[in-house]
């Protein structure tokens, strides 16, 4: 079922933020952020930044480093409760602003502020807990133990997808650890990056903590990357350039932590409750328009259960309404802009050409106003196989490939024929089904009846293969990427040594 409304606002007209101030970028490059809902409106415009205004930025974050670094931890960390408090009193306008530029329907806007004010509150929670440890010295009188200290400047480079949760991971933990950070958003959904870098000015952030750029990719990324000021990396986007990114900072011989695609899969078993698999897999697919490196994208189901499975999440696929991100009531929104529409229409077409047997959807959604908008109905491919395009590349977008098996071995055989490893899920009642395929999983995450999208503050997220190379993120590794370990030798003999054990 389709719809359309329309909210009409005042264009915003961005800025950079460089030193504390908000300036008009001296790049060449115009900006628009386009309501994917509907393409005739532009949600916001920025003039984009220069190399000249990196440069600005980067000596603005080294000066500043200094105080940052030199403020104790658990001061920093207040910073960031006030941006929890205000992220709070402002969450259903930045929802509806994530809405309007990135296309993500409401509730799932509104889960994701949540999601992101909660990655917030834990780091937070970090600035009290940012310790190192002791240990026992083979010698007498002698102390052992390591302190943490921030990297320096670091450069935190973010894609559009989640424009609020995967931002507020990444500079969270590299401000609580003491750095000065360099932000550069997604081009197409700047306008939510410039309110959260507006919240952390509000909460009083000192002046070049923190710095805002918005341009393209070869206009301001490499520097971003490739600059001696630069200490760190943390970058979220595609393979290609997530591997550019890891080569550089190989070469600087720099920590970088690149999060990339996936492919996911889900199996179905025999014994599953298949009402909870349902919903699993359907939300997995089809949630944030599979927008998500998380997303369910491969569902392996057993032969037994196949058809009388597949049906139920054909019929669930059928029955999403698909509208604008803003109506009550959408359950599948819009592709995030033209690029990614085409995307997800040409992968459908080369599963036809394939051989794969299109059971749902498949077609552009063209009703009415929708026209304007880049929707695409959800797409289930059924009698799919390991080596089609559809079962190795990453569509990022509402398209299911499906397949089916006899045996639990066969079944780990499918989910694990893929560049990627990100994560996977599988639903069963035996948990000796669950553990087997735990155990030959070549994923970094692992879902046991329950979708394969999602992570908590509190525990790592991150891939393994292609789908990552550096630390993960979240959690204690998150700030731990950010931050370097110093271990400490203290002698209060006040004596020669006379030991030669070192």
């Amino acid at each position: 079922m389709t719809t359309a409304t329309k909210e009409k606002t005042d264009i915003a007209v961005l800025k950079q933020f460089i030193g504390g101030e908000w300036v008009e970028g001296t790049g060449t490059r115009e900006i628009k952020s386009v309501n994917p809902s509907d393409s005739r409106e532009v949600v916001a415009t920025c003039k984009g930044a220069s190399k000249e205004d990196v440069q600005k930025a980067l000596a603005a974050a080294q000066e500043a480093y200094k105080g940052w670094k030199a403020t104790p931890a658990p001061a920093r960390a207040r910073v960031l409760d006030k941006v929890v408090a205000l992220a709070r009193q402002n969450k259903e306008r930045l929802a509806r602003i994530l809405a309007r530029e990135e296309g993500k329907i409401l509730p799932e806007a509104l889960g994701e502020m949540e999601k992101g004010i909660n990655l917030l509150e834990w780091f937070a929670g970090e600035g009290l807990r940012f310790m190192g440890t002791t240990a026992p010295s083979e010698l007498p009188k002698n102390l052992l133990y390591t302190v943490r200290e921030p990297l320096g400047v670091v450069s935190i480079i973010t894609p559009w997808n989640f424009p609020w949760a995967i931002p507020c991971w990444k500079i969270a933990p590299a401000l609580v650890a003491g750095n000065a950070v360099i932000f550069k958003p997604a081009s197409n959904t700047p306008w939510l990056a410039s309110e959260l870098v507006k919240l952390f000015d509000e909460a009083g952030l000192p002046k070049g903590v923190l710095s805002f750029i918005v341009g393209a990719g070869s206009e301001v990324g490499d520097s971003l990357v490739e600059d001696d000021r630069v200490k760190a990396v943390s970058f979220t986007g595609s393979n290609q350039i997530g591997v550019r990114v890891h080569t550089i900072c190989g070469k600087r011989g720099i920590p970088v932590t690149c999060e990339m695609g996936g492919k996911n899969p889900c199996i179905v078993w025999k014994d599953a409750d298949l009402d909870l698999a349902l919903a699993g897999v359907v939300k997995g697919a089809f949630g944030s328009t599979g927008q998500r490196c998380t997303a369910t994208s491969r569902l392996i189901l057993h032969e037994d259960i196949a058809d009388e499975f597949l049906k139920k999440v054909v019929d669930a696929a059928n029955a999403m309404k698909i509208g604008p991100a803003l109506e009550e009531g959408i359950g599948l929104g819009p592709a995030v802009d033209q690029g990614q529409l085409d995307t997800d229409l040409d992968y459908i077409k080369i599963a036809r050409d394939e051989g794969a047997k299109i059971v749902c959807g498949g077609n552009r959604v063209e009703d009415g106003d929708l026209k304007f908008g880049y929707f695409v109905e959800p797409t289930i491919f059924d009698h799919c196989t390991p080596k089609m395009k559809i079962a190795q590349e990453e569509v990022f977008g509402p398209v299911l490939a499906v397949f089916r098996v006899k045996t639990l071995e066969q079944a780990i055989e499918y989910a694990n024929d893929t560049v990627f490893g990100l994560t996977c899920a599988i639903y069963t009642q035996d948990i000796t089904t669950a553990m087997t395929y735990m155990e030959e999983s070549e994923v970094g995450m692992f879902h046991i009846n329950s979708p394969t999208i999602g992570g908590e503050a509190q525990v790592p997220f991150g891939g393994v293969k292609g789908s990552a190379v550096g630390d993960k993120e979240m959690a204690k590794e998150g700030i731990n990427f950010f931050s370097k370990s110093k271990t400490i030798f203290l002698d209060f003999t006040g004596k020669k040594r006379e030991s030669n054990i070192y």
